[in-house]
Protein backbone atom coordinates (compact mmCIF):
# COMPACT_ATOMS: atom_id res chain seq x y z
CA UNK A 1 0.00 0.00 0.00
CA UNK A 2 1.17 3.49 -0.95
CA UNK A 3 1.58 5.91 1.47
CA UNK A 4 0.24 9.82 0.24
CA UNK A 5 3.22 12.13 1.11
CA UNK A 6 1.70 15.67 1.60
CA UNK A 7 4.94 18.70 1.34
CA UNK A 8 4.19 21.65 3.20
CA UNK A 9 2.63 24.37 0.86
CA UNK A 10 5.40 26.92 -0.44
CA UNK A 11 6.16 30.54 1.65
CA UNK A 12 3.95 33.49 0.12
CA UNK A 13 7.32 35.30 -0.09
CA UNK A 14 5.52 38.20 -1.96
CA UNK A 15 2.76 38.18 0.98
CA UNK A 16 5.71 38.64 3.76
CA UNK A 17 7.45 41.07 1.76
CA UNK A 18 3.78 43.21 1.12
CA UNK A 19 3.75 42.96 5.44
CA UNK A 20 7.35 44.04 5.97
CA UNK A 21 6.97 47.16 3.42
CA UNK A 22 3.59 48.42 5.31
CA UNK A 23 5.23 48.03 8.55
CA UNK A 24 8.04 49.98 6.96
CA UNK A 25 5.30 53.03 5.58
CA UNK A 26 3.56 52.65 8.91
CA UNK A 27 7.15 53.89 10.99
CA UNK A 28 7.19 56.25 8.21
CA UNK A 29 4.10 57.94 8.24
CA UNK A 30 4.67 58.12 11.94
CA UNK A 31 7.60 59.69 12.00
CA UNK A 32 6.59 62.56 9.61
CA UNK A 33 3.50 63.17 11.29
CA UNK A 34 5.59 63.71 14.33
CA UNK A 35 8.39 65.49 12.80
CA UNK A 36 5.42 68.03 11.32
CA UNK A 37 4.19 68.01 15.12
CA UNK A 38 7.68 69.20 16.58
CA UNK A 39 8.57 71.44 13.44
CA UNK A 40 5.04 73.07 13.48
CA UNK A 41 3.31 73.21 17.18
CA UNK A 42 5.21 71.71 20.00
CA UNK A 43 9.20 70.69 21.18
CA UNK A 44 10.11 69.51 24.15
CA UNK A 45 13.07 70.36 26.02
CA UNK A 46 14.78 69.25 29.54
CA UNK A 47 16.42 72.20 31.99
CA UNK A 48 20.20 71.30 31.94
CA UNK A 49 20.96 74.22 34.86
CA UNK A 50 20.07 76.19 37.58
CA UNK A 51 19.83 79.55 35.50
CA UNK A 52 16.57 79.70 35.56
CA UNK A 53 15.87 78.97 39.12
CA UNK A 54 13.60 79.51 41.14
CA UNK A 55 10.68 79.10 37.98
CA UNK A 56 13.00 76.29 36.29
CA UNK A 57 15.36 73.51 37.81
CA UNK A 58 17.27 71.34 36.45
CA UNK A 59 16.05 68.38 35.43
CA UNK A 60 12.50 69.73 34.52
CA UNK A 61 10.62 68.62 31.42
CA UNK A 62 9.22 71.69 29.82
CA UNK A 63 6.94 72.05 26.44
CA UNK A 64 7.56 74.93 24.14
CA UNK A 65 4.79 75.97 21.83
CA UNK A 66 6.73 76.46 17.93
CA UNK A 67 4.23 78.56 16.69
CA UNK A 68 3.99 81.69 19.29
CA UNK A 69 6.45 83.40 17.35
CA UNK A 70 5.97 81.56 14.00
CA UNK A 71 9.23 79.86 12.23
CA UNK A 72 12.11 79.70 11.67
CA UNK A 73 14.57 77.65 10.27
CA UNK A 74 15.86 77.18 14.05
CA UNK A 75 12.37 75.46 13.79
CA UNK A 76 13.51 73.07 12.07
CA UNK A 77 15.54 69.81 13.64
CA UNK A 78 19.53 70.78 12.72
CA UNK A 79 18.79 74.40 12.01
CA UNK A 80 19.08 73.59 8.11
CA UNK A 81 19.91 76.59 6.24
CA UNK A 82 16.77 77.05 3.95
CA UNK A 83 15.77 80.37 4.48
CA UNK A 84 16.24 83.86 6.31
CA UNK A 85 14.27 85.41 9.10
CA UNK A 86 10.62 84.01 10.54
CA UNK A 87 7.72 83.36 8.54
CA UNK A 88 4.05 84.62 10.00
CA UNK A 89 6.91 86.29 12.57
CA UNK A 90 4.98 87.51 16.46
CA UNK A 91 6.94 89.12 18.43
CA UNK A 92 7.72 87.50 21.66
CA UNK A 93 6.71 90.23 25.05
CA UNK A 94 8.74 91.12 27.79
CA UNK A 95 8.54 88.47 30.52
CA UNK A 96 8.46 85.67 28.30
CA UNK A 97 10.47 82.67 29.20
CA UNK A 98 12.18 81.56 25.33
CA UNK A 99 14.46 78.77 24.30
CA UNK A 100 16.80 80.04 21.58
CA UNK A 101 19.61 78.84 19.17
CA UNK A 102 22.75 80.39 21.03
CA UNK A 103 23.90 83.36 18.58
CA UNK A 104 27.44 82.31 18.94
CA UNK A 105 26.93 79.05 17.19
CA UNK A 106 23.25 78.74 16.09
CA UNK A 107 22.72 75.11 17.05
CA UNK A 108 23.18 75.00 21.22
CA UNK A 109 19.85 75.64 23.06
CA UNK A 110 19.41 78.10 25.70
CA UNK A 111 16.64 78.72 28.08
CA UNK A 112 16.04 82.71 29.43
CA UNK A 113 13.46 85.16 29.88
CA UNK A 114 13.17 88.30 27.30
CA UNK A 115 13.87 91.73 29.37
CA UNK A 116 14.21 93.74 26.83
CA UNK A 117 12.88 94.20 23.27
CA UNK A 118 14.26 96.57 20.13
CA UNK A 119 14.69 99.81 21.26
CA UNK A 120 14.66 99.04 25.20
CA UNK A 121 17.37 100.36 27.38
CA UNK A 122 18.32 98.17 29.63
CA UNK A 123 20.62 97.78 32.80
CA UNK A 124 21.68 96.02 36.05
CA UNK A 125 23.36 98.69 38.89
CA UNK A 126 23.79 97.18 42.18
CA UNK A 127 21.95 94.19 41.46
CA UNK A 128 19.12 95.85 40.45
CA UNK A 129 17.37 95.98 36.94
CA UNK A 130 16.46 99.38 34.89
CA UNK A 131 14.49 99.32 31.67
CA UNK A 132 14.53 102.37 29.87
CA UNK A 133 15.59 104.11 32.91
CA UNK A 134 12.93 103.32 35.21
CA UNK A 135 13.60 100.77 37.87
CA UNK A 136 12.24 97.38 37.70
CA UNK A 137 9.41 96.91 41.24
CA UNK A 138 10.86 94.15 43.46
CA UNK A 139 9.35 92.81 46.67
CA UNK A 140 11.33 90.16 48.87
CA UNK A 141 9.75 87.40 48.69
CA UNK A 142 11.13 84.53 51.73
CA UNK A 143 14.31 82.95 51.24
CA UNK A 144 14.35 79.11 49.64
CA UNK A 145 16.61 76.78 50.80
CA UNK A 146 19.27 75.89 47.73
CA UNK A 147 21.59 72.28 48.25
CA UNK A 148 25.23 73.35 47.05
CA UNK A 149 27.65 70.08 45.83
CA UNK A 150 28.91 68.10 48.71
CA UNK A 151 25.47 68.51 50.05
CA UNK A 152 25.93 72.31 51.45
CA UNK A 153 22.81 74.25 52.04
CA UNK A 154 22.17 77.53 51.95
CA UNK A 155 19.68 79.97 52.01
CA UNK A 156 19.00 81.98 48.41
CA UNK A 157 17.23 85.71 48.69
CA UNK A 158 14.39 85.39 46.70
CA UNK A 159 12.19 88.76 44.68
CA UNK A 160 9.16 89.31 42.99
CA UNK A 161 10.18 91.34 40.03
CA UNK A 162 7.61 93.59 37.92
CA UNK A 163 8.19 94.86 34.58
CA UNK A 164 6.53 97.95 32.94
CA UNK A 165 4.47 95.74 31.06
CA UNK A 166 3.03 94.44 34.30
CA UNK A 167 4.57 90.81 33.94
CA UNK A 168 5.21 89.76 37.63
CA UNK A 169 7.83 86.60 38.02
CA UNK A 170 10.56 85.26 40.79
CA UNK A 171 14.09 85.69 41.26
CA UNK A 172 16.44 84.53 42.87
CA UNK A 173 19.57 86.84 43.97
CA UNK A 174 23.18 86.14 46.04
CA UNK A 175 23.56 89.77 46.71
CA UNK A 176 24.52 93.07 45.04
CA UNK A 177 28.06 92.72 44.50
CA UNK A 178 28.16 89.69 42.13
CA UNK A 179 30.14 90.00 38.95
CA UNK A 180 27.03 90.91 36.93
CA UNK A 181 25.16 93.36 39.47
CA UNK A 182 26.60 96.25 37.65
CA UNK A 183 27.07 96.40 34.01
CA UNK A 184 26.85 99.12 31.13
CA UNK A 185 23.54 100.18 28.95
CA UNK A 186 22.34 97.74 27.07
CA UNK A 187 19.80 99.29 24.19
CA UNK A 188 18.82 96.39 22.02
CA UNK A 189 19.04 96.31 18.21
CA UNK A 190 16.40 96.32 16.00
CA UNK A 191 15.60 92.44 15.47
CA UNK A 192 17.26 91.09 18.28
CA UNK A 193 15.82 90.70 22.31
CA UNK A 194 17.78 90.93 25.61
CA UNK A 195 17.64 87.82 27.79
CA UNK A 196 18.39 87.54 31.62
CA UNK A 197 18.39 84.20 33.81
CA UNK A 198 15.98 84.38 36.75
CA UNK A 199 19.04 83.27 38.83
CA UNK A 200 20.38 86.63 38.14
CA UNK A 201 23.69 85.72 39.77
CA UNK A 202 24.07 82.21 38.27
CA UNK A 203 23.00 82.83 34.69
CA UNK A 204 25.45 83.55 31.31
CA UNK A 205 22.97 85.50 29.41
CA UNK A 206 22.69 88.77 27.69
CA UNK A 207 24.67 90.76 30.09
CA UNK A 208 27.93 88.55 28.89
CA UNK A 209 29.38 89.20 25.04
CA UNK A 210 29.43 86.59 22.34
CA UNK A 211 33.51 87.40 22.62
CA UNK A 212 33.38 86.07 26.51
CA UNK A 213 31.33 83.10 25.16
CA UNK A 214 27.87 84.37 26.81
CA UNK A 215 24.51 85.57 24.81
CA UNK A 216 24.70 88.81 23.85
CA UNK A 217 21.90 90.36 22.01
CA UNK A 218 20.00 87.56 20.83
CA UNK A 219 18.40 87.78 16.61
CA UNK A 220 14.11 87.41 16.53
CA UNK A 221 15.31 84.44 13.43
CA UNK A 222 17.16 82.12 16.94
CA UNK A 223 13.90 82.20 18.81
CA UNK A 224 12.50 78.05 18.65
CA UNK A 225 9.54 78.70 20.81
CA UNK A 226 7.99 79.86 24.13
CA UNK A 227 7.76 77.91 27.25
CA UNK A 228 4.29 77.30 28.01
CA UNK A 229 4.64 74.46 30.90
CA UNK A 230 6.75 72.24 32.80
CA UNK A 231 5.20 68.31 31.99
CA UNK A 232 7.17 66.30 34.54
CA UNK A 233 10.71 67.21 36.69
CA UNK A 234 13.00 65.01 38.18
CA UNK A 235 15.91 65.63 40.44
CA UNK A 236 19.33 65.77 38.57
CA UNK A 237 20.33 62.69 40.23
CA UNK A 238 17.93 60.40 38.70
CA UNK A 239 19.14 58.14 35.85
CA UNK A 240 16.92 56.06 32.56
CA UNK A 241 18.96 53.35 33.54
CA UNK A 242 17.93 53.26 37.45
CA UNK A 243 14.28 52.73 36.96
CA UNK A 244 13.77 53.29 41.05
CA UNK A 245 14.95 56.79 40.69
CA UNK A 246 12.06 57.91 38.16
CA UNK A 247 9.78 57.42 41.59
CA UNK A 248 12.35 58.43 44.44
CA UNK A 249 13.41 61.39 42.02
CA UNK A 250 10.60 62.55 41.03
CA UNK A 251 9.29 66.05 41.64
CA UNK A 252 5.39 65.38 41.23
CA UNK A 253 4.68 68.99 42.92
CA UNK A 254 6.31 70.55 39.72
CA UNK A 255 4.30 68.28 37.29
CA UNK A 256 1.77 70.06 34.26
CA UNK A 257 3.25 73.39 36.08
CA UNK A 258 2.02 76.23 33.82
CA UNK A 259 4.97 78.84 32.90
CA UNK A 260 4.78 82.54 33.99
Amino acid sequence: MSENVQSAPAPDRNGALREIVEIVKTVAYALAIALVLRIVFFQPFTIPSASMEPNLYEGDYIIVSKFRYGWSRHSIPFSPPLFDGRVQERKAKRGDIVVFKLPLDGHTDYVKRVIGVAGDRVQVREGLLYVNDALVERQALSPVKSELPGGLVRDVVRFQERLPSGRAFATQDDGPDSELDNTEVFTVPEGHYFMMGDNRDNSSDSRVPPAANGVGYVPAENLVGKAEIILLSWKPQASIFQPWTWIIDARPSRFFKVLR
